[in-house]
């Protein structure tokens, strides 16, 4: 049974999520073994409660929300798969990454919205319903974006398995979100009562995912800290700084322009991480810039959600232009 004490400490501890991650990060760097007996069949398996979670959250009439406002979606739609990827695959050659870190870098920058970005846009006080929709249609649209970006990118560091990409993607991501979907509307009593956890749940597995990549990755970390970090910050500072850039160039309301930003800004990297674990064996630092990208992009958006919400848009500019 639901308790007000119950889902206030869930949501306390939810809203911290950047501080489990970092503090996990850290542990994860000097006691690998902490976090990396969550490894193998766990990363899939944790990113599909994740991504279940996100089913539990969604009705129906959220796939009208695409009507109700096409412009808005489609700006972030067009920031997520062609800002993030191709700044990815800039950054990987800027950088001079190795290969592992410049596949790894690709990939998650070719990965869809993350979840954390609905939490994100709620606390800078901008438009959570396109957050929603937003996330929902990359997500959705990953099952063929991701696979078909990553060969085009990732290509020439190593081949890439496109087909086989798609099939992971479509089983960790489309097969968990849409039961979940079914499961909001035939048995709403038992999503009502767990639905307050559920956020938290999500929490602790992308935790356990980002650190036992960062703990399975730490000699890695240690020895390309510089140049990995580097341009994992940079990949999701220039997501937000370009996406807001793109809405506003697009005509988009000074809210509307912070939900694309934060959305364009913040990747699912648990996919990422899955992904680089399942398809890329022979290169098993490919995973740590999604680990890193998780750590990166919670404590960026989490600042920038802080900033935002001190200067809130005025009323008569939450909508059009202004």
């Amino acid at each position: 049974m639901r308790t007000p004490t119950l889902v206030r400490w869930s949501t306390l501890a939810t809203n911290l999520f950047p501080l489990w991650v970092l503090v996990a990060g850290a542990l994860a760097l000097v006691q690998p073994g902490c976090f990396t007996w969550f490894s193998g069949p766990w990363i899939p398996v944790g990113l599909g409660v994740i991504m279940l979670g996100m089913g539990l959250t969604l009705r129906f009439d959220d796939f009208r929300g695409v009507i109700r406002m096409p412009w808005a979606v489609a700006v972030g739609f067009a920031g997520q798969y062609l800002i993030m990827p191709f700044l990815g695959w800039a950054l990987a050659r800027l950088f001079h990454l190795d290969t592992p870190l410049a596949v790894g870098l690709i990939l998650v920058s070719c990965c869809p919205g993350g979840t954390a970005s609905n939490v994100v846009t709620y606390l800078a006080g901008a438009n959570v319903p396109l957050s929603v929709v937003m996330t929902l249609c990359s997500t959705v649209a990953a099952v063929v974006m991701t696979p078909t970006l990553t060969a085009a990118l990732a290509g020439q560091y190593v081949p890439v398995d496109a087909w086989g990409l798609f099939r992971s993607t479509l089983i960790v991501v489309l097969v968990p979100l849409l039961t979940g979907l079914t499961l909001h509307h035939t048995v709403p009593r038992l999503v009502h009562a767990v639905l307050p956890v559920a956020p938290l749940v999500s929490v602790i597995f992308i935790t356990l995912i980002c650190a036992s990549i960062i703990g399975s990755s730490a000699t890695t970390l240690k020895q390309s800290a510089l140049s990995v970090v580097g341009a994992v910050v940079l990949l999701h500072l220039g997501g937000f700084g370009l996406g807001y850039g793109l809405a506003r160039l697009c005509r988009l309301g000074r809210r509307d322009a912070r939900t694309v930003s934060i959305e364009v800004g913040m990747q699912n990297s648990g996919l990422g991480a899955t992904l680089a674990r399942e398809h890329f064996t022979a290169l098993p630092a490919a995973a740590l810039p999604c680990a890193l990208s998780a750590t990166a992009h919670s404590v960026l958006g989490s600042l920038l959600a802080g900033y935002w919400r001190w200067r809130p848009v005025p009323a008569r500019n939450t909508t059009g232009v202004d």
